[in-house]
Protein backbone atom coordinates (compact mmCIF):
# COMPACT_ATOMS: atom_id res chain seq x y z
CA UNK A 1 0.00 0.00 0.00
CA UNK A 2 1.44 3.23 -0.69
CA UNK A 3 2.38 5.61 2.10
CA UNK A 4 0.43 8.29 0.99
CA UNK A 5 -2.99 6.45 0.66
CA UNK A 6 -5.46 8.36 2.96
CA UNK A 7 -7.60 6.18 6.19
CA UNK A 8 -10.51 6.56 3.92
CA UNK A 9 -9.38 5.08 0.93
CA UNK A 10 -7.86 2.13 3.01
CA UNK A 11 -11.64 1.60 5.00
CA UNK A 12 -13.24 1.80 1.47
CA UNK A 13 -11.14 -0.96 0.44
CA UNK A 14 -11.43 -3.10 3.64
CA UNK A 15 -14.91 -2.65 3.98
CA UNK A 16 -18.19 -3.31 2.51
CA UNK A 17 -18.99 -4.93 -0.09
CA UNK A 18 -18.99 -4.67 -4.22
CA UNK A 19 -20.11 -1.11 -4.20
CA UNK A 20 -17.08 -0.18 -1.45
CA UNK A 21 -15.09 -1.89 -3.60
CA UNK A 22 -16.09 -0.01 -6.44
CA UNK A 23 -15.82 3.02 -4.74
CA UNK A 24 -12.13 2.79 -3.92
CA UNK A 25 -10.82 2.01 -7.23
CA UNK A 26 -13.40 4.76 -8.95
CA UNK A 27 -11.20 7.46 -6.14
CA UNK A 28 -7.98 5.51 -6.89
CA UNK A 29 -5.28 8.71 -6.29
CA UNK A 30 -3.79 8.17 -9.47
CA UNK A 31 -2.21 11.86 -8.15
CA UNK A 32 0.46 9.84 -6.56
CA UNK A 33 1.31 7.89 -9.49
CA UNK A 34 2.95 11.08 -11.87
CA UNK A 35 3.99 8.76 -14.77
CA UNK A 36 0.74 6.04 -14.52
CA UNK A 37 -0.90 8.29 -18.11
CA UNK A 38 2.77 7.60 -19.60
CA UNK A 39 3.47 4.17 -18.61
CA UNK A 40 -0.27 3.16 -19.61
CA UNK A 41 0.59 4.79 -23.07
CA UNK A 42 3.44 3.09 -23.30
CA UNK A 43 2.23 -0.15 -22.44
CA UNK A 44 -0.77 -0.59 -24.80
CA UNK A 45 1.45 1.14 -27.64
CA UNK A 46 4.40 -1.57 -26.69
CA UNK A 47 1.72 -4.03 -26.76
CA UNK A 48 -0.15 -3.60 -30.22
CA UNK A 49 3.07 -2.92 -31.95
CA UNK A 50 4.64 -6.44 -30.68
CA UNK A 51 0.97 -8.06 -32.10
CA UNK A 52 2.01 -6.47 -35.60
CA UNK A 53 5.37 -7.62 -34.85
CA UNK A 54 4.44 -11.07 -34.64
CA UNK A 55 1.92 -11.11 -37.62
CA UNK A 56 5.10 -10.02 -39.18
CA UNK A 57 7.19 -12.62 -38.32
CA UNK A 58 4.57 -15.03 -39.68
CA UNK A 59 4.50 -12.92 -42.78
CA UNK A 60 8.75 -14.26 -42.74
CA UNK A 61 7.79 -17.69 -42.68
CA UNK A 62 5.43 -17.66 -45.02
CA UNK A 63 7.34 -15.03 -47.15
CA UNK A 64 10.52 -17.56 -46.89
CA UNK A 65 8.64 -20.91 -47.35
CA UNK A 66 7.50 -19.54 -50.70
CA UNK A 67 10.79 -18.26 -51.81
CA UNK A 68 11.91 -21.54 -51.06
CA UNK A 69 9.50 -23.31 -53.12
CA UNK A 70 10.38 -20.67 -55.64
CA UNK A 71 14.21 -21.53 -55.64
CA UNK A 72 13.22 -25.32 -56.30
CA UNK A 73 10.80 -25.19 -58.57
CA UNK A 74 13.17 -23.29 -60.83
CA UNK A 75 15.80 -26.32 -60.10
CA UNK A 76 18.16 -23.97 -61.49
CA UNK A 77 20.23 -22.45 -58.56
CA UNK A 78 22.76 -24.51 -56.71
CA UNK A 79 24.60 -21.56 -55.12
CA UNK A 80 24.59 -22.39 -51.48
CA UNK A 81 24.09 -19.28 -49.91
CA UNK A 82 21.72 -18.59 -52.56
CA UNK A 83 19.57 -21.77 -50.98
CA UNK A 84 19.83 -21.20 -48.15
CA UNK A 85 18.65 -17.83 -47.53
CA UNK A 86 14.66 -18.93 -47.48
CA UNK A 87 15.78 -21.56 -44.69
CA UNK A 88 17.44 -18.20 -42.43
CA UNK A 89 14.48 -15.91 -43.72
CA UNK A 90 12.01 -18.75 -42.04
CA UNK A 91 14.46 -18.78 -38.68
CA UNK A 92 14.34 -15.77 -38.21
CA UNK A 93 10.83 -15.09 -38.51
CA UNK A 94 10.49 -17.50 -35.96
CA UNK A 95 12.45 -15.70 -33.45
CA UNK A 96 10.88 -12.71 -34.57
CA UNK A 97 7.44 -13.98 -33.61
CA UNK A 98 8.57 -15.43 -30.21
CA UNK A 99 10.91 -12.41 -29.16
CA UNK A 100 7.30 -10.21 -30.02
CA UNK A 101 5.60 -12.93 -27.95
CA UNK A 102 7.95 -12.32 -24.74
CA UNK A 103 7.81 -8.37 -25.47
CA UNK A 104 3.80 -9.04 -25.31
CA UNK A 105 4.33 -10.91 -21.70
CA UNK A 106 6.65 -8.24 -20.49
CA UNK A 107 4.36 -5.52 -21.11
CA UNK A 108 1.41 -7.24 -19.51
CA UNK A 109 3.51 -7.96 -16.72
CA UNK A 110 5.11 -4.63 -16.52
CA UNK A 111 8.37 -6.45 -15.97
CA UNK A 112 10.90 -4.04 -16.15
CA UNK A 113 13.82 -6.90 -16.84
CA UNK A 114 11.63 -9.26 -19.84
CA UNK A 115 10.79 -5.58 -21.15
CA UNK A 116 14.70 -4.48 -21.17
CA UNK A 117 15.89 -8.14 -23.16
CA UNK A 118 13.12 -7.17 -25.68
CA UNK A 119 14.21 -4.64 -26.30
CA UNK A 120 17.79 -5.76 -26.20
CA UNK A 121 16.71 -8.99 -28.55
CA UNK A 122 14.85 -6.92 -30.84
CA UNK A 123 17.94 -4.36 -31.30
CA UNK A 124 19.85 -7.69 -32.63
CA UNK A 125 17.19 -8.71 -34.91
CA UNK A 126 17.25 -5.34 -36.35
CA UNK A 127 20.64 -6.18 -37.44
CA UNK A 128 20.39 -9.20 -38.48
CA UNK A 129 17.20 -8.01 -40.53
CA UNK A 130 19.31 -5.49 -41.97
CA UNK A 131 22.26 -7.75 -43.07
CA UNK A 132 19.27 -9.95 -44.61
CA UNK A 133 18.48 -7.08 -46.49
CA UNK A 134 21.53 -5.51 -48.24
CA UNK A 135 23.10 -9.10 -48.64
CA UNK A 136 19.73 -9.88 -50.81
CA UNK A 137 20.50 -6.68 -52.45
CA UNK A 138 23.88 -7.58 -53.72
CA UNK A 139 22.86 -11.27 -54.41
CA UNK A 140 20.18 -9.99 -56.51
CA UNK A 141 22.73 -7.96 -58.36
CA UNK A 142 24.74 -11.63 -58.92
CA UNK A 143 21.14 -13.37 -60.54
CA UNK A 144 21.90 -12.76 -64.11
CA UNK A 145 25.20 -14.92 -64.00
CA UNK A 146 24.09 -17.77 -61.26
CA UNK A 147 21.04 -17.99 -63.19
CA UNK A 148 22.53 -17.96 -66.85
CA UNK A 149 25.43 -20.65 -65.49
CA UNK A 150 22.53 -23.12 -63.80
CA UNK A 151 20.23 -23.19 -67.02
CA UNK A 152 23.44 -23.57 -69.63
CA UNK A 153 24.72 -26.54 -67.28
CA UNK A 154 21.27 -28.29 -67.48
CA UNK A 155 20.25 -28.13 -70.83
CA UNK A 156 23.96 -29.09 -71.43
CA UNK A 157 23.27 -32.24 -69.65
CA UNK A 158 20.06 -32.53 -70.62
CA UNK A 159 20.66 -35.01 -73.40
CA UNK A 160 22.66 -37.51 -70.99
CA UNK A 161 20.62 -37.09 -67.56
CA UNK A 162 18.23 -39.20 -65.99
CA UNK A 163 14.74 -38.84 -66.43
CA UNK A 164 14.20 -37.28 -62.97
CA UNK A 165 16.48 -34.86 -64.09
CA UNK A 166 14.65 -34.15 -67.78
CA UNK A 167 11.40 -33.69 -65.92
CA UNK A 168 12.59 -30.68 -64.01
CA UNK A 169 13.82 -28.51 -66.86
CA UNK A 170 10.43 -30.26 -68.62
CA UNK A 171 8.45 -28.51 -66.08
CA UNK A 172 10.50 -25.26 -65.64
CA UNK A 173 10.00 -24.70 -69.42
CA UNK A 174 6.31 -25.47 -69.30
CA UNK A 175 5.63 -23.85 -65.97
CA UNK A 176 7.11 -20.20 -67.47
CA UNK A 177 6.82 -20.78 -71.14
CA UNK A 178 10.00 -20.62 -72.11
CA UNK A 179 12.82 -22.66 -74.13
CA UNK A 180 16.27 -23.03 -73.44
CA UNK A 181 18.62 -20.53 -72.01
CA UNK A 182 18.21 -17.33 -74.28
CA UNK A 183 16.44 -18.69 -76.89
CA UNK A 184 15.25 -22.36 -78.24
CA UNK A 185 18.77 -22.16 -80.82
CA UNK A 186 20.57 -23.03 -77.26
CA UNK A 187 19.37 -26.42 -77.76
CA UNK A 188 21.34 -27.18 -81.08
CA UNK A 189 23.48 -30.09 -80.90
CA UNK A 190 22.08 -30.56 -77.29
CA UNK A 191 19.40 -33.44 -78.42
CA UNK A 192 22.35 -36.48 -79.97
CA UNK A 193 21.28 -36.93 -83.66
CA UNK A 194 18.11 -35.25 -83.71
CA UNK A 195 18.71 -32.19 -85.27
CA UNK A 196 16.67 -28.49 -85.32
CA UNK A 197 14.97 -30.42 -82.72
CA UNK A 198 13.52 -29.28 -79.13
CA UNK A 199 12.50 -30.72 -76.32
CA UNK A 200 8.17 -31.18 -76.47
CA UNK A 201 8.24 -29.06 -73.48
CA UNK A 202 9.44 -25.66 -75.47
CA UNK A 203 6.05 -26.39 -77.47
CA UNK A 204 3.17 -23.95 -77.17
CA UNK A 205 0.88 -26.63 -76.95
CA UNK A 206 2.79 -29.83 -75.69
CA UNK A 207 2.12 -33.40 -77.09
CA UNK A 208 4.25 -36.09 -77.69
CA UNK A 209 6.76 -35.74 -80.31
CA UNK A 210 5.93 -31.68 -80.74
CA UNK A 211 9.14 -30.58 -80.54
CA UNK A 212 10.47 -32.63 -83.46
CA UNK A 213 11.79 -29.75 -86.29
CA UNK A 214 10.45 -27.26 -84.70
CA UNK A 215 13.30 -24.83 -83.67
CA UNK A 216 12.64 -22.76 -86.27
CA UNK A 217 8.84 -22.54 -85.65
CA UNK A 218 7.85 -19.75 -83.86
CA UNK A 219 4.06 -20.47 -83.57
CA UNK A 220 4.88 -23.44 -82.38
CA UNK A 221 7.58 -23.02 -80.00
CA UNK A 222 8.45 -20.11 -77.18
CA UNK A 223 10.48 -17.94 -78.31
CA UNK A 224 11.73 -16.43 -74.61
CA UNK A 225 14.83 -17.93 -72.98
CA UNK A 226 14.30 -19.15 -69.48
CA UNK A 227 17.19 -17.07 -68.48
CA UNK A 228 14.85 -14.04 -68.60
CA UNK A 229 11.76 -15.29 -66.88
CA UNK A 230 13.67 -17.24 -64.23
CA UNK A 231 15.70 -14.23 -63.64
CA UNK A 232 13.00 -11.80 -63.42
CA UNK A 233 10.85 -14.40 -60.91
CA UNK A 234 13.45 -14.45 -58.49
CA UNK A 235 14.51 -10.71 -58.72
CA UNK A 236 11.01 -9.92 -57.54
CA UNK A 237 10.88 -12.91 -54.93
CA UNK A 238 14.19 -11.18 -53.50
CA UNK A 239 12.56 -7.61 -53.73
CA UNK A 240 9.86 -8.43 -51.57
CA UNK A 241 12.74 -10.37 -49.24
CA UNK A 242 13.98 -6.90 -48.81
CA UNK A 243 10.75 -4.61 -48.36
CA UNK A 244 9.55 -7.27 -45.64
CA UNK A 245 12.66 -7.30 -43.54
CA UNK A 246 12.75 -3.47 -43.97
CA UNK A 247 9.36 -2.84 -43.06
CA UNK A 248 9.52 -5.25 -39.78
CA UNK A 249 12.61 -3.37 -38.80
CA UNK A 250 10.89 -0.44 -39.05
CA UNK A 251 7.84 -1.43 -36.69
CA UNK A 252 10.83 -3.36 -34.40
CA UNK A 253 12.39 0.04 -34.23
CA UNK A 254 9.34 1.40 -32.81
CA UNK A 255 8.45 -1.27 -31.07
CA UNK A 256 12.12 -0.52 -29.10
CA UNK A 257 10.83 3.28 -28.23
CA UNK A 258 7.66 2.23 -26.42
CA UNK A 259 9.82 -0.60 -24.92
CA UNK A 260 12.68 2.47 -23.66
CA UNK A 261 9.05 4.61 -22.52
CA UNK A 262 7.79 1.57 -20.10
CA UNK A 263 11.17 0.50 -19.40
CA UNK A 264 11.20 4.41 -18.07
CA UNK A 265 7.75 4.76 -16.54
CA UNK A 266 8.43 1.60 -14.50
CA UNK A 267 11.67 2.46 -13.24
CA UNK A 268 9.81 5.62 -12.24
CA UNK A 269 6.79 4.05 -10.67
CA UNK A 270 9.16 1.58 -8.61
CA UNK A 271 10.69 5.08 -6.95
CA UNK A 272 7.49 6.38 -6.41
CA UNK A 273 6.24 3.08 -4.46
Amino acid sequence: MLAGTTVDHRGQCREGGASKTENCFTNFPIHLFPNFNQRLTSLRRLYFSNLKTKLCGLALIVLGVLVQVALHSTVVINNVSASSAPVVLIVVGVIVFFIAFFGCCGAWKESYCMVTMFAILVGLIIVIEIGAAIAGYVFRGKLTVIVHDGLNDMVTKYGNGTAEFKKALDDLQVDLKCCGVTNATDWIGKLGSVKDSVPDSCCINVTAGCGQGAMGDALKIHQTGCETVVEKLLKKNIMWVIIAALVIAFLQIMGIIFACMLMGGIRSGYEVM
